[in-house]
């Protein structure tokens, strides 16, 4: 169990192994990777900027992160959420769930970053040509974290 709020970018690659290096318990992994995008509506971005506060960022992603052990039987999870100015193409978030078999960890995956996209504390400032806003929620991203009530 695994969570990490950090600047610097993440190697998918390395990151996954070292969930599952020597874990022969483990049948199913499942990760997720999101990226920055070029568009947002109809402007071209041409960078992202994540703010968060480190404690309640931390404490709520720690929160989200055990009611996923708490309803799916889990031998590891990862979550790597980056912050700072990120333009597109650059890698934002991790999430990794293992488990015995592979529904669990698919479902689990789902989960998390349904509800990262919805309750963990990032406020994202998208740059255009055009100057820059802040993103407001979306409604499909509450619904589609609505499904897990």
């Amino acid at each position: 169990m695994a969570v990490r709020i950090q600047l610097e970018n993440f190697q998918i690659g390395a990151e996954l192994n070292a969930i599952t290096n020597g874990r022969h318990n483990i049948g199913g992994l499942c990760s997720f990777v999101g990226l920055v995008r070029e568009m947002a509506g109809n402007e071209n971005i041409t960078s992202m900027t994540l703010e968060h506060y480190p404690s309640m960022t931390e404490k709520a992603i720690m929160e989200i992160e055990a009611e996923a052990q708490n309803r799916w039987p889990l031998e590891a999870t990862l979550i790597i959420h980056r912050y700072g100015k990120l333009k597109p193409g650059d890698q934002i978030v991790l999430v990794a769930a293992a488990s015995s078999h592979r529904e669990a960890a698919f479902k689990a995956c789902n989960f998390l970053i349904d509800w990262l996209k919805t309750k963990a504390p990032f406020w994202k400032l998208e740059e255009s040509f055009k100057g820059s806003r802040w993103v407001n929620p979306r409604g499909t991203d509450d619904e589609a974290a609505a499904r897990w009530d």
